[in-house]
């Protein structure tokens, strides 16, 4: 039996894997020079999924100044390793970093076509927000789905992250 992956912020020395793992998608990938800039950026929260395998995900949340709500902005799971929880822990994860951040939502936009990623934001609670037509590089459409985070943070915490998203 293999060890769950373990789930960690990104670092310059990922930056090859994560290369690596956009290049297994079909347009509308990340450069380089991407993540470089979200690795440096305070506003970004990059994470990733490592296990026996390498890299095996990672998801990009953004928090935006004077927004109440955080935007996931990419999120992947190498084909190799579906099918074992790991969006779904991926997602999680990123809801709890924008909880962390006094964040009260988060939004996302998926392809259309992308029917498991389309399955498990609405098992998560997300609901179908606007559609997106011609919305991705090669002309797919897509939608963008929101969901409320609730109020699970305490006051204290909230003013102290005031702003942050």
């Amino acid at each position: 039996m293999t060890a769950d992956p373990r789930l960690r912020a990104a670092r310059a020395a990922d930056l090859p894997a994560l290369l690596a793992l956009e290049a297994r998608f079909p347009g509308d990938r990340l450069s380089a020079r991407q993540f470089r800039h979200h690795l440096a950026n305070p506003r970004a929260r990059l994470r990733v999924a490592v296990g026996e395998g390498g890299l095996l995900g990672y998801h990009l949340l953004l928090l935006r100044r004077g927004s109440a709500w955080a935007r996931l902005y990419s999120i992947a799971v190498d084909p190799a390793a579906r099918g074992r929880g790991l969006g779904r822990r991926l997602l999680a994860d990123a809801e709890a970093r924008a909880r962390a951040a006094g964040c009260t939502g988060l939004r996302l936009e998926v392809r259309q076509d992308n029917a498991a990623a389309v399955a498990l934001y609405e098992a998560s609670g997300y609901h179908r927000e606007a559609t997106l037509p011609v919305y991705y590089e090669d002309g797919a459409p897509g939608w963008r789905y929101a969901r409320s985070l609730g109020s699970g943070m305490t006051k204290g915490l909230r003013r102290l992250n005031a702003g942050a998203c």
